[in-house]
């Protein structure tokens, strides 16, 4: 990466700060000011750039812990960024030799996000598409942004409460995944992944690609007319309850069984088309999880539910990243057996993940505990999709609605384990 872009950026990113920081200090006084700096986020963090974008459309679901104001503002982001050129998009067709494979294209897109935008269109054959279209540029300025977050968090290490906190080997998974959305050939693939892991959840929709009209920054899928933003507007409590819990039954699903995880369902990429079934778009940030982790985190959560808050710290300290050598192991496992008590068959309206979490690190930190860092996707995809299930059902119980899907994890993995075993028993007797 040439250091002057990387200057550049660093320079850019300090002067938007400064500027809107001025221009809102006036207003700061007053609640009417507060209430219009939350409507200026959106445009902060558009002239910041896709990395900000990207951290406001996760931030806009969590409206059990930001005010309605601000999440209303930020949910914008979500599919209402600022179009393209139409000159972009064109030279972007061309270069996927996909100028002349649509008989309508619809120029001004149905849904704009940081990362590309969505045309609606149309083929020979009359078969109406959503063609997705990547912003042009952005690999070298996402790389910069990244690689000012490293630098930010190395300097963070001068501080001694972050002296050993694993923040860069965090900020570099992260960033290695916000850069994997730039390839649309992984995406169309997890596309096909996630329909085949979820073809048994009969309510729920994953647009299928079209496999000859994708290219390198093109991604042509079918349309899903009738789409409108996840929200239990006008549905019956029953009907709550059952997209609630077919929507957690996917989820876990991605988190325990698969290891293939949508880590970005935010309101734009979660959505209800016109009959009401549940539709997951956008499968640019969707993360492989290693076999351990995704067993490590399945354990965990299974235990969590279960109120056994021992083997829910064993299991933190066995998949850690480090240990200090003086480990206080019983104070941990004791601390860590409080804070699972407290949260042991918890409802939706009374267990916060965002509250649960946070805890949990802090016991980590304070006895010197560090996860591995791809911990914080299968936290990530949670997290996000946390404020938007409250919003449906807040009586749901996260807890006993992964049981079933765990327990099938764990019998898959057991009749996994016993068939290596089989396998590798006759080639250590030869």
């Amino acid at each position: 990466m040439s250091g002057w872009l990387l200057a550049g950026r660093a320079c850019a990113t300090a002067s938007i700060l400064a500027g809107h920081l001025i221009a809102a200090l006036p207003r700061l006084l007053t609640r009417t000011g507060r209430d219009r700096l939350a409507e200026r986020a959106p445009e902060l963090l558009t002239a910041l750039g896709p990395f900000f974008v990207k951290a406001g459309q996760l931030v806009s679901t969590r409206r059990d812990l930001l005010p309605e104001r601000w999440c209303d503002a930020l949910a914008e982001l979500a599919d209402e960024v600022r179009p393209p050129r139409r000159a972009a998009v064109a030279r972007a067709l061309a270069a996927a030799g996909l100028a002349d494979a649509f008989a309508e294209f619809e120029w001004d897109p149905v849904a704009c996000g940081s990362i590309a935008s969505v045309h609606r269109a149309r083929l020979a054959d009359g078969t109406e598409v959503a063609v997705k279209v990547q912003r042009h540029g952005l690999r070298p300025v996402l790389e910069a942004d990244l690689r000012l977050a490293l630098l930010g968090a190395r300097a963070g290490r001068l501080l001694p409460s972050m002296r050993d906190l694993p923040a860069e080997e965090m900020i570099g998974q992260l960033g290695a995944a916000v850069l994997h959305q730039l390839d649309f050939t992984a995406e169309r693939e997890s596309l096909l992944l996630l329909r085949a892991n979820l073809a048994d959840h009969t309510d729920l929709r994953i647009p299928a690609p079209v496999e000859e009209l994708c290219g390198p920054g093109v991604l042509t899928m079918e349309f899903v007319p009738g789409i409108s933003r996840f929200r239990p507007l006008g549905m019956t409590p029953e009907r709550r309850r059952e997209v609630v819990r077919d929507v957690l039954r996917a989820v876990y699903r991605m988190l325990f069984v698969d290891g293939l995880v949508h880590c970005d369902l935010h309101p734009g990429n979660l959505c209800l088309d016109g009959e009401g079934r549940v539709v997951v778009l956008d499968a640019g940030f969707v993360v492989r999880l290693p076999d351990a982790v995704r067993r490590y985190f399945a354990g965990f959560f299974l235990n969590m539910a279960q109120g056994n808050g021992p083997k829910c710290a064993d299991i933190v300290l066995d998949s850690a990243a480090r240990l200090p050598a003086d480990l206080d192991r019983e104070g941990f496992r004791t601390a860590v057996t409080e804070l699972v008590d407290e949260a042991f068959g918890a409802l939706s309206k009374d267990f916060e993940l965002g509250a649960f979490a946070p805890r949990l690190f802090k016991l980590q930190r304070d006895h010197g505990v560090f996860a591995a860092a791809e911990f914080a996707f299968p936290l990530l995809s949670l997290l996000v999709l946390e404020g938007m299930i409250k919003e449906f059902d807040s009586e749901v119980d996260f807890q006993a609605e992964a049981v079933p899907v765990l327990m099938a994890s764990f019998a898959e993995d057991v009749r996994v384990d016993a068939e290596r075993a089989a396998d590798a028993a006759p080639r250590e007797r030869a």
